[in-house]
């Protein structure tokens, strides 16, 4: 039977232990096959903590979840199923990946508790080691990038955030793919946390040309995973042991290096050498197994090595041209250079034309790395960023520090946001002394306001207390949102309606609190229910709340949520709120005003708004929270049964 084109070939797998007479396991395949090198890397990547990071450059976007499996699967072994990874891209922040917090509601409040996040949470527990997926390492947010920087190679973390203090041993894996034409744009301190670089633009896989599937990506990852030969997946299981580096080893390594090399990388090589020196069952790295690690990442390897042992005869000269040896690489041609044959006549090409140039390129470009090479950051190939492990500057100074909450006072240092009522009580301390006749303002007297800085997230809770007989208890349904504006440190901002013990029964009332730990917030989520339902001026309040967040020019919130909890049934019209005196029979005007109020939220700003209605699940007119929903954009929560949110629809 023909042999499948898109299957890579991989070497057969055996059940044999690991040779301890010399002979060697890494070279089954030629290390000119992409898929030999990579499943051959993961391997070293699982057996070594020291080599905990790998690097894929320009692989492609659709191959990086069957790798990811791929990993998975020789991290945790054909014993037990792989754990699923942890996947980190632009919007992680620091509070989601070293802390995870839990909010617990009772009948005393609301009770916080913070628990190690995603980061630590693994390092502690026994099993495989968990992997940590960057899809695009150009694209990681600063937060992503900074704990990359302290935990890959270190031997033992310190994590202390808000409260919980714990030291870890880091024992998860990562693996990162970044395009070589983005190298140049990430941090050298992090590339260089990297110690295996494997360029992977020729990585092929099954699935001819489309793009893969959820059962085509795991099917591949299964191939692959069964193709490494056993002796590998045992190793990768149970680690190698350690073996001594020899000063040959060493003088290769710095060697193919060269001199411009960093300390880390020449670590990276020699650690990777005498991973593939243990996997071959040598009692020590030498001279061959740096040459084995170069050429695995990619490294150009001479082919006369000078430290050849005796009773090797030196290999006869390549003929001109790419060779298909084991071990040897192409030789690499410039971006500019021309590989067409020339007709010999003098020296003289027949047809001498310049380099070949792109369409629309503009002379002086900066050239685009070279493909295969291991380190596309030496070459100038982008423009980097100044700082890039450090965050966006905030701005404190200009209009926008004018606006926000007024919480204080201090001594002026220019004449904007004067707070007069405080300058006016300082002057008029000193006047006797002043001996004036007239009442002076002194520049020492002058006060200007401090304000609190604007929030940049913002939850909006609307409540509707008569419905509380059907809902579940309100502290876990809105879990999953007050945990959300715990940890985005966001401003809530509360709007009540049919309480028993509202000022005003006809209308909705309201207040804002700096965060869910305000102990309004958790008295507000166990009122007793009224008899009024002012719905629909609830959700005029709650409009008019988000169109003054989002008006303010430079200070608006980047992120808002509005969650409504109600049954839909209103029964106070909206004119009777206004004018606060009942008007005859009320019939269903006070479901078409509330409906008429959600559409003027579900025509605001969707980039920055979300919108969540939880449903009580009572009956009859149970479809009336799908109607509100439906005016406001919003998804449905089902809040009756009480043992957290889920989403029913939207």
């Amino acid at each position: 039977m023909a042999a499948d084109p898109h299957v890579p070939h991989l070497p057969p797998a055996s059940s044999d232990p690991p040779p301890g007479d010399g002979t060697a396991v890494t070279g089954a395949a030629p290390y000119g096959d992409a898929a030999h090198r990579l499943g051959l890397a993961l391997v070293c990547a699982a057996a070594e903590p020291a080599l905990s990071g790998v690097l894929l450059l320009d692989l492609d976007p659709r191959l990086v979840e069957p790798v990811a499996r791929l990993f998975g699967a020789v991290l945790a072994g054909a014993d037990e199923p792989a754990r699923p990874p942890l996947v980190l891209g632009a919007a992680d922040r620091d509070e989601d990946l070293w802390t995870r917090t839990r909010i617990r509601g009772g009948e005393h409040g609301i009770t916080v508790v913070t628990e190690p996040g995603p980061l630590a949470e693994g390092d502690g527990a026994d099993g495989a080691p968990p992997l940590v997926v960057v899809p695009d390492l150009a694209r990681l947010s600063v937060a992503g990038m900074r704990a990359a920087v302290q935990l890959l190679g270190a031997d033992l973390v310190t994590v202390e955030r808000g409260g919980p203090r714990r030291t870890v041993r880091p024992r998860a894996r990562w693996l990162a793919v970044c395009r070589g034409a983005d190298a140049g744009r990430v941090s050298r301190h992090l590339l260089d946390r990297f110690a295996l670089r494997l360029p992977m633009a020729g990585l092929r896989l099954p699935g001819p040309g489309a793009a893969l599937a959820e059962p085509q990506a795991q099917q591949a990852g299964e191939a692959l995973f069964v193709g490494l030969p056993a002796v590998w997946r045992s190793a990768a299981r149970r680690g190698v042991r350690p073996v001594p580096v020899g000063d040959a080893a060493i003088a290769r390594a710095q060697e193919l290096l060269g001199p411009d090399a960093g300390v880390r990388r020449e670590l990276a090589l020699l650690r990777l050498a005498r991973t593939l020196a243990a996997l071959d069952g040598r009692p020590s790295a030498s001279a061959e197994h740096s040459d084995a690690a170069a050429r695995l990442i990619g490294v150009a390897v001479p082919e006369s090595a000078p430290d050849r042992p005796e009773g090797h005869p030196e290999p006869p000269d390549p003929a001109p041209g790419p060779t298909g040896a084991p071990g040897t690489l192409p030789e690499r041609r410039g971006a500019g250079a021309d590989s067409r044959p020339r007709a010999r006549d003098g020296g003289r090409g027949l047809l001498d034309t310049g380099p070949a140039e792109g369409i629309g390129t503009a002379p002086g470009a900066a050239p685009s790395p070279a493909v295969g090479n291991p380190y596309p950051e030496d070459e100038p190939a982008a423009v980097r960023d100044a700082v890039p492990l450090s965050g966006p500057r905030r701005r404190t100074t200009g209009p926008g520090s004018t606006r926000g909450t007024v919480i204080g006072t201090r001594r002026a240092t220019d004449l904007r946001d004067i707070a007069h009522v405080r300058t006016v009580r300082e002057a008029a301390v000193h006047q006797r002394a002043r001996r004036t006749e007239r009442f002076t303002v002194s520049p020492v007297d002058l006060h200007s306001n401090v304000r609190a800085a604007a929030p940049e997230r913002v939850l909006v809770l609307l409540l509707d207390h008569t419905c509380r007989a059907g809902a579940g208890p309100w502290p876990e349904v809105l879990a999953p949102f007050l945990q959300w504006a715990y940890t985005s440190r966001a401003a809530v901002q509360v709007i009540e309606v049919g309480a028993a013990d509202a000022a005003d029964e006809l209308r909705a009332g309201s207040f804002t609190a700096r965060g869910v730990l305000d102990p309004r917030v958790p008295a507000a989520l166990h009122r007793r229910a009224g008899r009024a339902t002012p719905l629909a001026h609830g959700v005029e309040l709650a409009a008019q709340a988000l169109r003054r967040l989002f008006r303010r020019q430079g200070t608006g919130p980047a992120e808002a949520w509005l969650v409504v909890v109600t049954d839909g049934r209103g029964n106070v019209p909206l004119r009777v709120s206004h004018t606060g005196r009942p008007a005859g029979e009320v019939a269903a005007t006070g479901v078409e005003d509330a409906v008429a109020a959600a559409a003027r939220i579900g025509a605001m700003d969707r980039t920055r708004l979300h919108v969540a209605v939880v449903d009580p699940g009572r009956e009859p007119y149970g479809d009336l929270p799908y109607v509100l929903a439906d005016r406001l954009g919003a998804i449905v929560v089902d809040g009756g049964r009480g043992s957290g949110a889920e989403v029913a629809g939207g």
